[in-house]
């Protein structure tokens, strides 16, 4: 019988391909991560789809914004994929193929309608597959980054939309209707996702806030020693 991976296991593994330390402010978004992808990765039920991978790296963009050293970044989310048996370029590529089918459609209603009846849209074919795939398939496992992907897709077509709660109950009801998923979960997910995105802003201002004033104190200082060095 197969040895079920555990989370030490994926942590491990992560850290072999990411050897540099993680920025002390982000630690714990990058911690969580680790956790949530694993969990899913060993999940019988659970499948990567594209969908998924968006909110994958939507996630990952959005949390990890302002992070230091900039360049660090792709490193890391690189090894988050590796480390559950992914690859970033695929997990890249999915995402664009998803957010590219929502920018083509004109409104939420059309998105609505192609999940409804998934129609290759310029010789996508595998995208149409997954989202047919995902409607047929009662085993279906949902998780908080397919929500976060919906999400995003939405947002391409009207971010006003999913800052009104009772339009944006009655639109994750409308998804409910054609994936096998729990409106409830979704508008719970969409709710967080908010929620999170509003504290990682704020944190973000204060970063930058103590960032400047320690720029601010080392100039002040360098220009005391350059005066005493005058006198």
């Amino acid at each position: 019988m197969e040895k079920v991976r555990t989370v030490s296991d994926t942590k491990r593994d992560f850290y072999a391909h990411h050897t540099r330390p993680i920025n002390s402010i982000y630690r714990r978004v990058v911690e969580e991560l680790i956790v949530e992808l694993h969990l899913l990765s060993v999940n019988q039920n659970f499948r990567v789809d594209p969908i998924y991978c968006l909110g994958v790296v939507t996630s990952f963009d959005r949390f990890m914004q302002g992070y230091r050293p900039e360049e660090d970044k792709a490193s890391i989310l690189a090894s988050l994929c590796q480390a559950v048996g992914g690859k970033l370029e695929q997990y890249r590529d999915h995402a664009n193929q998803v957010l590219n089918l929502a920018k083509r459609l004109h409104g939420v209603d059309d998105l609505l309608a192609w999940f409804k009846h998934p129609q290759p849209v310029e010789g996508e074919f595998a995208l149409a597959e997954a989202v047919s795939a995902i409607a047929l398939n009662q085993s279906f496992k949902y998780s908080r980054m397919f929500g976060i992907g919906l999400y995003t897709m939405l947002g391409e077509k009207n971010l006003e939309l999913l800052q009104d709660k009772p339009a944006r109950d009655k639109i994750t009801a409308q998804f409910a209707e054609v994936l096998p998923v729990s409106s409830d979960k979704l508008q719970k997910d969409f709710e967080l996702y908010q929620a999170n995105l509003e504290k990682m802003k704020q944190m973000i201002i204060v970063v930058e806030e103590a960032l400047e004033a320690e720029r601010k104190k080392r100039a002040k200082k360098s220009l005391e020693l350059e005066t005493k060095k005058d006198d």
